[in-house]
């Protein structure tokens, strides 16, 4: 009985070794993938950039228009912090623009990632964390710096926020993936996804306080959207943690619910793709 139990146990930990040495190939795959297009990223960084400065300056306005200086309780240190960072992340993140998934499930290729060692869910999100890897260096570090040298950024009073910074962008990356692999998945039952798509990039730039701080609408509304939708937790509350909008007891908290969304997204893709195998439609055959 032991040695059956002691043998069930060593299939098992080869098995997560074998799951674990599998995703770090697909997490190196996907930042060499992404690497190749340097011009791309020249351009899109190039982009991210004069984004930043239009966004800059018309919250800087918002703030000058205060007695006070301030907007929404951010100032223009906070502000010119919460564009920069959010031009980077978004990208990080990759918020929208991402359908490998469904254009996989409409040509019928899909049942090959079914038929591999690893869950589809766990291969896709170690090639997106490669993806991400590749954005940090080549998205998000260029307008962060462009970011500090034109206005200067805001400088964290507490020694933990930095660390807390990259556990808060850790897990809105694994919140984006979540979301937009589901929204991929419905292929699985409509076939065409546009419309579900559309309306991921509306909802992931409006709520997740990318074109605007959510704390610049009313306060209920805020709340609603920050505890009812996933979306807050993506762009909103890595950029407030960064800039220390709110006192330490409230930033932790925040992170703790990214924390949570994180898991219950990804639990739901896992029952998402175990509901789509049972109904898996391959066109053509």
């Amino acid at each position: 009985m032991g040695f059956v139990i002691a043998t069930e146990t060593a299939a098992r930990q080869a098995t997560i070794w074998s799951h674990v040495r599998i995703c770090a190939s697909l997490a190196a795959a996907g930042f060499r993938r992404y690497s190749t297009y340097r011009q791309a990223t020249i351009a899109g960084a190039a982009t991210n950039i004069t984004f930043g400065l239009l966004r800059t300056y018309v919250l800087l306005a918002v703030a000058g228009g205060t007695a006070a200086g301030l907007a929404a309780g951010y100032d223009r240190a906070q502000l010119t912090t919460y564009v920069w960072v959010q031009q980077g992340l978004m990208v990080v993140t990759l918020i929208w623009g991402w359908f490998d998934l469904g254009d996989r499930i409409r040509s019928g290729d899909v049942v090959i990632d079914l038929l591999r060692p690893v869950p589809p869910v766990l291969a896709y999100f170690a090639a997106d964390v490669g993806r991400a890897g590749y954005a940090v260096l080549g998205r998000f570090v260029p307008p962060v710096l462009v970011g500090a040298l034109v206005f200067g950024l805001y400088r964290p009073a507490r020694w933990y926020t930095v660390p807390l910074f990259v556990l808060s962008a850790a897990l809105a990356l694994v919140i984006c993936f979540a979301g937009r692999y589901m929204v991929n998945a419905t292929a699985f039952w409509l076939l065409d996804t546009r419309g579900i798509d559309f309306a991921w990039v509306l909802a992931s730039g409006m709520l997740s306080g990318l074109y605007f701080p959510l704390r610049f609408l009313p306060e209920w509304f805020t709340l609603t959207v920050w505890i009812g939708t996933p979306f807050p937790s993506i762009l909103q509350a890595p950029a407030d943690v960064l800039v220390e909008r709110v006192a330490p007891g409230p930033t932790l908290l925040i992170v703790a619910g990214q924390a949570a969304w994180a898991a219950v997204m990804m639990v739901a893709c896992v029952v998402v793709q175990h509901r789509a195998e049972r109904r898996l439609v391959v066109q053509g055959g």
